[in-house]
Protein backbone atom coordinates (compact mmCIF):
# COMPACT_ATOMS: atom_id res chain seq x y z
CA UNK A 1 0.00 0.00 0.00
CA UNK A 2 1.72 2.98 -0.81
CA UNK A 3 0.86 6.79 -1.80
CA UNK A 4 2.23 9.26 -4.65
CA UNK A 5 3.01 12.85 -4.70
CA UNK A 6 3.65 14.13 -8.04
CA UNK A 7 6.59 16.74 -8.36
CA UNK A 8 5.99 19.13 -11.17
CA UNK A 9 9.30 21.80 -11.95
CA UNK A 10 8.72 24.19 -9.63
CA UNK A 11 6.84 22.04 -7.20
CA UNK A 12 7.81 23.60 -3.71
CA UNK A 13 5.42 21.98 -1.14
CA UNK A 14 6.40 18.08 -2.29
CA UNK A 15 8.92 17.51 0.75
CA UNK A 16 6.10 18.63 2.83
CA UNK A 17 3.64 16.53 1.90
CA UNK A 18 5.93 13.60 1.72
CA UNK A 19 6.96 14.49 5.05
CA UNK A 20 3.54 14.47 6.36
CA UNK A 21 2.15 11.13 4.92
CA UNK A 22 5.74 8.93 5.57
CA UNK A 23 7.41 10.83 8.67
CA UNK A 24 3.73 11.57 10.39
CA UNK A 25 1.08 9.07 9.81
CA UNK A 26 3.80 6.64 8.31
CA UNK A 27 2.13 5.53 4.93
CA UNK A 28 4.63 4.64 2.40
CA UNK A 29 4.98 7.51 0.43
CA UNK A 30 6.88 7.62 -3.10
CA UNK A 31 8.26 10.81 -4.75
CA UNK A 32 7.16 10.61 -8.76
CA UNK A 33 8.76 12.69 -11.16
CA UNK A 34 5.86 14.48 -13.31
CA UNK A 35 7.46 12.60 -16.54
CA UNK A 36 6.82 8.91 -14.56
CA UNK A 37 3.39 6.73 -14.89
CA UNK A 38 1.75 5.81 -11.42
CA UNK A 39 3.31 2.63 -10.18
CA UNK A 40 1.08 0.09 -10.33
CA UNK A 41 0.04 -0.32 -6.57
CA UNK A 42 -0.76 3.26 -6.07
CA UNK A 43 -3.75 4.02 -3.80
CA UNK A 44 -3.81 7.26 -3.84
CA UNK A 45 -2.18 10.29 -4.90
CA UNK A 46 -0.97 14.20 -4.46
CA UNK A 47 -1.03 17.02 -6.25
CA UNK A 48 1.23 19.81 -4.09
CA UNK A 49 1.64 23.21 -3.88
CA UNK A 50 4.92 25.07 -5.72
CA UNK A 51 4.54 26.78 -9.13
CA UNK A 52 4.33 23.67 -11.56
CA UNK A 53 6.40 24.61 -14.87
CA UNK A 54 7.00 28.26 -13.51
CA UNK A 55 2.84 28.95 -13.85
CA UNK A 56 4.02 29.93 -17.58
CA UNK A 57 0.44 31.00 -19.38
CA UNK A 58 -1.27 30.13 -16.05
CA UNK A 59 -1.16 28.08 -13.16
CA UNK A 60 -1.86 24.18 -13.92
CA UNK A 61 -1.91 25.33 -17.19
CA UNK A 62 1.42 23.45 -18.71
CA UNK A 63 1.01 20.62 -16.07
CA UNK A 64 -2.08 19.11 -16.96
CA UNK A 65 0.16 17.88 -20.20
CA UNK A 66 2.77 15.88 -17.79
CA UNK A 67 2.78 12.39 -18.43
CA UNK A 68 2.46 11.56 -15.03
CA UNK A 69 -1.14 13.19 -15.26
CA UNK A 70 -2.73 10.63 -17.63
CA UNK A 71 -2.11 8.04 -14.96
CA UNK A 72 -3.84 10.39 -11.98
CA UNK A 73 -6.77 10.55 -14.16
CA UNK A 74 -6.97 6.80 -14.68
CA UNK A 75 -6.10 6.40 -10.92
CA UNK A 76 -9.06 9.02 -10.15
CA UNK A 77 -11.58 7.62 -12.81
CA UNK A 78 -10.89 4.07 -10.90
CA UNK A 79 -12.55 5.52 -7.71
CA UNK A 80 -9.41 6.53 -5.71
CA UNK A 81 -8.20 9.06 -4.09
CA UNK A 82 -6.71 12.06 -5.57
CA UNK A 83 -6.00 15.70 -3.64
CA UNK A 84 -4.88 18.64 -5.05
CA UNK A 85 -3.40 21.41 -2.35
CA UNK A 86 -3.08 25.02 -3.95
CA UNK A 87 -1.24 24.67 -7.00
CA UNK A 88 -2.42 21.42 -7.14
CA UNK A 89 -5.98 22.52 -7.32
CA UNK A 90 -4.86 24.52 -9.90
CA UNK A 91 -3.77 21.49 -11.98
CA UNK A 92 -7.10 19.78 -11.69
CA UNK A 93 -8.94 22.17 -12.76
CA UNK A 94 -6.97 22.93 -15.54
CA UNK A 95 -6.72 19.15 -16.17
CA UNK A 96 -10.75 18.87 -15.92
CA UNK A 97 -11.21 16.50 -13.16
CA UNK A 98 -12.75 19.66 -11.11
CA UNK A 99 -14.73 22.12 -12.17
CA UNK A 100 -13.83 25.73 -12.31
CA UNK A 101 -10.45 27.66 -12.21
CA UNK A 102 -8.42 30.06 -10.09
CA UNK A 103 -7.97 33.34 -10.96
CA UNK A 104 -5.46 36.27 -8.94
CA UNK A 105 -6.69 37.32 -5.63
CA UNK A 106 -9.08 39.99 -5.59
CA UNK A 107 -6.65 42.61 -4.28
CA UNK A 108 -4.24 41.27 -6.51
CA UNK A 109 -1.13 40.05 -3.44
CA UNK A 110 -0.43 37.07 -2.73
CA UNK A 111 -1.77 36.06 0.63
CA UNK A 112 0.40 33.89 3.22
CA UNK A 113 -1.68 33.63 6.51
CA UNK A 114 -4.02 31.28 8.70
CA UNK A 115 -7.81 30.84 7.83
CA UNK A 116 -10.70 29.16 9.47
CA UNK A 117 -12.02 26.77 6.78
CA UNK A 118 -15.82 25.86 7.55
CA UNK A 119 -16.34 21.80 7.10
CA UNK A 120 -19.13 21.99 5.10
CA UNK A 121 -19.60 17.82 4.56
CA UNK A 122 -18.27 15.55 7.01
CA UNK A 123 -19.44 12.06 4.35
CA UNK A 124 -16.62 12.12 2.34
CA UNK A 125 -13.06 10.53 1.66
CA UNK A 126 -11.37 13.91 2.57
CA UNK A 127 -13.72 15.17 5.72
CA UNK A 128 -14.78 11.89 7.79
CA UNK A 129 -12.36 12.99 11.10
CA UNK A 130 -12.94 16.70 10.55
CA UNK A 131 -14.34 18.93 13.21
CA UNK A 132 -17.02 21.49 12.05
CA UNK A 133 -14.30 24.02 11.70
CA UNK A 134 -10.30 23.87 11.16
CA UNK A 135 -7.52 26.27 11.24
CA UNK A 136 -5.04 25.57 8.09
CA UNK A 137 -2.90 28.04 6.38
CA UNK A 138 -2.72 30.00 2.97
CA UNK A 139 -0.15 31.02 0.62
CA UNK A 140 -0.73 31.87 -3.12
CA UNK A 141 -1.49 34.29 -5.29
CA UNK A 142 -4.03 32.69 -7.90
CA UNK A 143 -6.71 31.20 -5.25
CA UNK A 144 -9.45 33.29 -6.44
CA UNK A 145 -11.50 30.51 -7.54
CA UNK A 146 -14.83 31.10 -10.11
CA UNK A 147 -16.96 29.39 -11.35
CA UNK A 148 -20.31 30.61 -13.67
CA UNK A 149 -23.24 30.91 -11.93
CA UNK A 150 -24.75 28.02 -13.63
CA UNK A 151 -22.04 25.69 -12.20
CA UNK A 152 -21.96 27.16 -8.70
CA UNK A 153 -25.38 25.92 -8.89
CA UNK A 154 -24.44 22.89 -9.88
CA UNK A 155 -21.71 22.73 -7.13
CA UNK A 156 -24.76 23.80 -4.53
CA UNK A 157 -26.89 21.63 -5.83
CA UNK A 158 -24.97 18.47 -5.72
CA UNK A 159 -23.23 19.45 -2.23
CA UNK A 160 -19.46 19.32 -3.97
CA UNK A 161 -18.70 22.32 -1.79
CA UNK A 162 -16.03 20.77 0.79
CA UNK A 163 -14.82 23.93 2.65
CA UNK A 164 -15.29 27.61 2.53
CA UNK A 165 -13.61 30.03 4.27
CA UNK A 166 -14.92 31.55 7.73
CA UNK A 167 -14.38 32.81 11.03
CA UNK A 168 -13.55 31.42 13.98
CA UNK A 169 -16.62 30.50 15.42
CA UNK A 170 -17.77 28.75 11.49
CA UNK A 171 -19.51 32.44 10.23
CA UNK A 172 -18.81 32.56 6.68
CA UNK A 173 -18.32 36.50 6.05
CA UNK A 174 -16.64 38.80 3.23
CA UNK A 175 -14.36 39.50 5.95
CA UNK A 176 -12.92 35.89 6.33
CA UNK A 177 -12.48 35.79 2.39
CA UNK A 178 -8.83 35.90 1.68
CA UNK A 179 -8.91 35.79 -2.27
CA UNK A 180 -12.28 36.89 -3.66
CA UNK A 181 -13.15 33.20 -3.85
CA UNK A 182 -16.88 32.77 -5.29
CA UNK A 183 -18.95 31.76 -2.00
CA UNK A 184 -15.93 31.93 -0.26
CA UNK A 185 -15.12 28.58 -1.85
CA UNK A 186 -11.78 27.48 -0.55
CA UNK A 187 -12.15 23.52 -1.81
CA UNK A 188 -14.60 21.84 -3.87
CA UNK A 189 -14.95 17.71 -4.90
CA UNK A 190 -15.82 15.96 -7.60
CA UNK A 191 -19.10 14.52 -8.36
CA UNK A 192 -18.28 10.92 -6.96
CA UNK A 193 -16.14 12.43 -4.37
CA UNK A 194 -12.88 10.80 -4.47
CA UNK A 195 -10.86 14.19 -5.90
CA UNK A 196 -10.45 17.19 -3.68
CA UNK A 197 -9.09 20.18 -4.61
CA UNK A 198 -8.25 23.03 -1.90
CA UNK A 199 -6.19 26.54 -1.90
CA UNK A 200 -5.26 25.87 1.89
CA UNK A 201 -2.33 23.77 2.86
CA UNK A 202 -3.75 21.05 5.54
CA UNK A 203 0.56 19.51 5.18
CA UNK A 204 1.82 22.34 6.36
CA UNK A 205 -0.19 22.03 10.21
CA UNK A 206 0.30 18.23 10.68
CA UNK A 207 2.62 19.01 14.23
CA UNK A 208 2.28 20.76 17.34
CA UNK A 209 5.78 22.27 16.63
CA UNK A 210 4.87 23.58 13.29
CA UNK A 211 2.03 25.48 14.89
CA UNK A 212 -0.95 23.07 14.86
CA UNK A 213 -2.65 19.55 14.07
CA UNK A 214 -5.94 21.12 11.98
CA UNK A 215 -4.07 19.35 9.15
CA UNK A 216 -4.42 16.13 10.44
CA UNK A 217 -8.02 15.22 10.36
CA UNK A 218 -8.30 15.73 6.27
CA UNK A 219 -4.84 13.60 5.79
CA UNK A 220 -6.20 10.41 7.99
CA UNK A 221 -9.64 10.85 6.69
CA UNK A 222 -8.71 10.27 3.13
CA UNK A 223 -5.90 7.18 4.32
CA UNK A 224 -8.87 5.85 5.84
CA UNK A 225 -10.50 5.24 2.79
CA UNK A 226 -7.94 2.98 1.43
CA UNK A 227 -7.48 1.29 4.91
CA UNK A 228 -4.25 2.74 6.34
Amino acid sequence: MAWAVVVFPGSNCDWDCYHALQNVLGVETRMLWHTEPLPDDTDGVVLPGGFSYGDYLRPGAIAKFAPAMKSVRTLAEAGRPVIGICNGFQVLTEAGLLPGALMRNNICEFRCQYTHLRVERHDTLFTAQCPDVVRVPIAHGDGNYFICEDGLKALQDKNQIAFRYCEADGTVSAESNPNGSIDNIAGIINETGNVLGMMPHPERVVEGVIGGEDGLPILRSMLETVGV
